[in-house]
């Protein structure tokens, strides 16, 4: 009968809404934290939402990006909704357009809620490119002890405080270049639409155009043409 239990939970839970990690809190083994940051894309379908959890410290920096790339249906509307909740469910931020960035700082630390929100669109799916994380600065520093601090000369403070600002930097740099890669798969998917639209636009023309004059042809034909006299009796 249990295992009968855990299978109708397993069917009744929410579907579609993957999870960074587990939230367990029975085992004795640490739970894996996951990564810091994540870029990907994905597929939302038709009428559906997809959630994902990332967790994070508190006093951190999270950032929240993405763009669709492609979508699909009668309309063809790119704009999709997005929205971020805190680990007690609260909304820290919303964007429902083609392409959105949601920022904002960690006060608690749990896991914080990502959504795509598709439920418009009923009849076509879209491909949207992620980026999320978050990322602490100075985060090492404050936890480091007192006595740990003092040992260090002056030099290795120094060389230690431009490295975490040289690891800030190419932090920025990897979001500038993630933000580029969405906007170049965006623009290469809507240069092979077009490109696809203007060749089978033209193909029909071209179809049209050679349709209307060979009944041009056939009309005129008929016009100009002489009934052959009939046999005369005798």
């Amino acid at each position: 009968s249990r295992m009968l239990l855990l299978v109708l939970l397993a069917l009744l839970g929410p579907a579609g809404c993957p999870k960074t990690e587990p939230l367990s809190e029975s085992s004795q083994e640490p739970l894996f934290r996951g990564a810091d940051r994540y870029d990907f894309a994905i597929i939302v379908p038709a009428g559906t939402v997809e959630c994902f959890w990332q967790f994070a410290h508190q006093s951190g920096s999270f950032f929240f990006s993405y763009e669709v790339q492609r979508a699909t249906g009668i309309a063809n509307n790119r704009n999709i909704l997005a929205t971020a909740r805190d680990p007690k469910g609260i909304q820290l931020g919303a964007s429902q357009h083609m392409r959105g960035q949601i920022d904002f700082l960690t006060e608690e630390t749990g896991f914080y809620q990502l959504c795509l929100d598709n439920q418009q669109n009923h009849f076509g799916f879209m491909q949207v490119y992620l980026n999320f994380g978050v990322y602490y600065e100075g985060f090492n520093t404050e936890q480091k002890q007192p006595e740990e601090s003092k040992e260090l000369n002056s030099t290795l403070e120094a060389i230690e405080v431009s490295i975490q600002k040289l690891q800030l930097h190419i932090f920025h740099m990897w979001r500038f270049y993630n933000f580029a890669r969405m906007r170049k798969g965006a623009d290469s998917f809507l240069l092979e639409s077009n490109y696809n639209y203007v060749n089978w636009w033209s193909m029909a023309q071209s179809c049209v155009i050679v349709l209307s004059g060979v009944l041009q042809l056939y009309f005129l034909k008929r016009l100009f043409s002489v009934q052959p006299p009939g046999r005369q009796r005798c």
